[in-house]
């Protein structure tokens, strides 16, 4: 047993940033509070009911008590921080409290989410910190330690111990992190320990699992990965229930180790696992002082065994773990998290993006008319192992759900597809996803914070479409790749200058076309004495005629030349201008309703010479789209004219 335990986690080497509404970090705070002589209150997070719950009234009567004021001679962590520091109070959130017992295994994680400088001692300011992972980046989270009692006792989380404090001030960290206790109600451990650790989790079902489990467990250790499992209980008598071999139900283990032996000839796949009681073992094939072990070589005996004890530590044949097992839970790190002894680090690129309601929300491929208007992230696999694939793990997380309870708003339903990526596209449209079928994709669409799968395949370009299930349903996302080797990132959505038209030389009168020569008539009664320059008020009269704004108009005249005077030359280069753009409206108007879908002023502007990046897309979508999500043709002209128009600065500017 011993060796080298390659899921620890090395000291923080990322600097967490303050979030403090004032920007003072934990040791401004601190500092502050000792020279004024005065105990820390949180103004971001008071001691009021609202920071306990916001669909309901508090039940009882509460009173805000620092530790101070609970119980004589207070500690931070008495004694070390362990599992039985840990007891569930009138929250629904065991969910976070299993994490918080995994955490305390791991100490040197624990020692980057609690920072071990803070105490009750001469240095005591009412003021505590813990770090959390948070949409790519680490966070320092203060709090003041005001918590919730009734009759002198915590009723939220708390220690066995009475005068430990740690675990408490934890959980009303992460409460003001997601907004409130209340908001911390229903979870999976797996989503506190990504915020503990900045990992990705993964899920398998042992009894479905693939058929190579054995080698992604054994690529997840490599690379630095926790892994964990479970035996399924089917009710609550059955918790913690000790089988006759010594395997315990509902149980949380780790996995510390994964080898393959040469027994009598044959590969013998091995797991080896971990009890945290630190006694309690498996007492079947492969235990601790079973005859399987006299049939490998001694010198592999001795390498793997070690020093073999009565310590929660025990091997198992891969089969009997699947038998035994049901679920099979792994958290891969990211490169920051990993010791420096890591045999492998996974490579990771990130994704962040939105789902807007009339641009690129466009839901699920059930919805083939707006599907292909999601966003879509291009990724170059080029590096592949010995089996010439490559092996990635995509994780697609909404942001901010819990803190958005108190606005009615919950997790979405969400997923994603992988698909081969075209040449030369920097947006495909919905013809391709109509003919071409998705390389890989989620098992399912789910109202989870995070859908995570793992995949291997062929080197090449590839191109990942996030997508809510319904279409007009917005969330933030943020999209993790971890790969075997730093996958190539390509931009897509460049936003690109369009190919204006410039004003054609004057053609002489005699050589002038039909159309060419109505158009002169056209603008010479207009124009009346001002023959060079109608004004804005003489030519809109004719477009509102043709119902057209007057505030189009305008745009379209402070684009010429922002004087609020046309030539005939610069009319001319308009009327040609607006010819296109009425045949590109009528295309898109398929129906002939005088509106199109503001999912398709994509294509249009497009089409029109102008692509734009999402952000801008959301924007103009927002600004002109109805509540139907369409735009009609006055509005479009208004869009369409004031994007050339800002093209045409942005060009002159450069």
């Amino acid at each position: 047993k011993g060796g080298t335990d390659r899921s620890l986690i090395s000291k923080p080497v990322t600097v967490a940033e303050n979030t403090q509404s004032d920007g003072k970090s934990f040791e401004q705070l601190r500092h502050e509070c000792l020279m004024k002589g005065v105990l820390f209150e949180d103004p971001d997070f008071p001691a009021k009911d609202s920071s306990l719950f916001f669909s309901e009234k508090v039940p009882v009567h509460i009173e805000w008590k620092r530790p101070t004021e609970i119980c004589k001679n207070p500690k931070f962590i008495l004694d070390g921080a362990d599992r039985t520091d840990i007891c569930q109070g009138q929250l629904g959130d065991c969910w976070l409290l299993a994490a918080v017992a995994s955490l305390t295994m791991k100490k040197e994680a624990l020692a980057r989410v609690v920072p071990p400088d803070q105490e009750f001692n001469q240095r005591y300011a009412g003021i505590f910190h813990f770090q959390f992972w948070n949409h790519n980046k680490w966070l320092d989270v203060v709090v003041d330690d005001r918590l919730p009692t009734v009759r002198n006792q915590l009723i939220m989380l708390h220690s066995a111990s009475s005068n430990e404090f740690w675990s408490a001030l934890l959980e009303k960290a992460y409460a003001k992190l997601n907004g409130s206790y209340e908001s911390l109600k229903g979870g999976s451990t797996m989503e506190a320990m990504e915020d503990f650790t900045g990992g990705v989790g993964e899920m398998y079902e042992t009894k479905a699992a693939p058929g190579d489990l054995f080698n992604i467990m054994k690529k997840a250790l490599d690379r630095g990965s926790m892994m964990g499992c479970s035996i399924d209980i089917t009710s609550s008598a059955e918790s913690e229930a000790k089988t006759s071999t010594g395997l315990v139900k509902g149980h949380a283990y780790s996995i510390t180790g994964v080898e393959e032996v040469n027994a009598r000839g044959q590969k013998v796949k091995l797991v080896r696992i971990r009890n945290p009681w630190g006694q309690v073992e498996w007492n079947g094939a492969w235990s601790d002082n079973s005859r399987e072990w006299n049939y490998i070589d001694s010198a592999e005996k001795n390498r793997i065994m070690q020093n073999s004890a009565d310590d929660g530590e025990f091997w198992m044949e891969f089969e009997d773990f699947k038998r035994n097992y049901d679920k099979v839970e792994i958290c891969n790190m990211s490169p920051d998290s990993l010791t420096e002894d890591t045999k492998h680090q996974w490579a990771v690129n990130v994704f962040e993006g939105n789902w807007i309601r009339g641009s690129t929300a466009g839901g699920c491929r059930n919805y083939i008319d707006t599907f292909w208007t999601n966003p879509q992230f291009k990724l170059l696999l080029n590096d592949a192992d010995g089996d010439n694939t490559c092996s990635v793990v995509i994780a697609l997380m909404q942001k901010n759900r819990r803190k958005l309870r108190k606005e009615g708003l919950d997790l979405e339903t969400i997923g994603f597809a992988v698909y081969e990526a075209p040449e030369g596209e920097d947006h495909v449209g919905k013809d391709f996803f109509r003919y071409n079928g998705s390389k890989a994709r989620s098992r399912t669409y789910i109202n989870m914070r995070e859908v995570a799968e793992r995949f291997t395949l062929p080197p090449g370009n590839y191109l990942l479409v996030p997508t809510t299930f319904q279409p007009h349903h917005e969330a933030d996302f943020l999209i993790r790749v971890f790969s075997e080797t730093k996958a190539e990132q390509l931009n897509v959505f460049i936003l690109s200058l369009c190919c204006f038209h410039q004003p054609p030389m004057p053609s002489p009168p005699e050589e002038e076309t039909k159309e060419e020569k109505g158009l002169r008539r056209l603008f010479e009664q207009l124009a009346g004495s001002c023959l060079q320059h109608p004004s804005f008020v003489q030519m809109s009269s004719v477009f509102v005629r043709a119902s057209l704004s007057s505030l189009f108009f305008l745009d379209t005249v402070n684009q010429v030349d922002n004087t609020g005077k046309i030539e005939f030359q610069e009319f001319k280069v308009f009327w040609e201008k607006l010819k296109k753009w009425i045949m590109l409206f009528l295309s898109f108007d398929t129906d002939r309703s005088g509106k199109m879908s503001s999912y398709e002023l994509r294509g249009a502007l497009k089409a029109a010479g102008m692509q734009l990046n999402n952000p801008l897309l959301q924007l103009v979508g927002l600004r002109f789209a109805d509540e139907n999500y369409e735009i009609d043709f006055d509005d479009y002209l208004t869009c369409i004219v004031r994007l050339e128009n800002m093209f045409s600065m942005y060009k002159t500017l450069c």
